[in-house]
């Protein structure tokens, strides 16, 4: 794959779209949202509501840090909603970005997975590293 064809993709170029990751409602019980998390094996939910934002999201190890800081039963959790446990402000990328720029913040904030946003803020993918790295090897991604 040359460098020009490298430099031109974008992040809507690689990314999942909606129907291949997990999205929940901000209401949904964790135990179910836990339950989608794992059927995608992903290790990130999205969390939107009716207005197709992001509200927030919630990885695997979101969740291992709070079930080791927190002093409440196991079981517990799984009847708060997801969106009790989730990271509010995530980081985002436009879907319009460049897929050099959307690496570039991966790299800096150490993720393996970006929610993807449209001009009008509505959640529309998720790039997910190994997705780009398949991409860019010319692999089918």
């Amino acid at each position: 794959m040359s460098t020009l064809q490298n430099e031109t993709l974008l992040v809507a170029d690689v990314m999942l779209g909606m129907g291949k990751f997990p999205v929940v409602a901000p209401c949904t019980f964790l135990k179910p949202a836990l339950e989608e998390m794992g059927k995608a094996r992903l290790g990130i939910i999205c969390i939107s509501g009716p207005e197709g934002g992001l509200d927030g999201i919630l990885t695997d190890g979101d969740l291992r840090r709070q079930l080791l800081r927190m002093q409440k039963p196991f079981s517990a959790f799984f009847a708060d909603d997801v969106i009790d446990h989730a990271v509010l402000s995530p980081t985002t990328v436009l879907d319009t970005a460049s897929l050099r720029s959307a690496l570039d913040i991966m790299e800096a904030k150490q993720v393996w997975d970006l929610p993807v946003l449209n001009e009008a803020g509505r959640l529309v993918g998720l790039l997910h590293l190994h997705r780009v790295v398949q991409k860019l090897l010319g692999q089918n991604a």
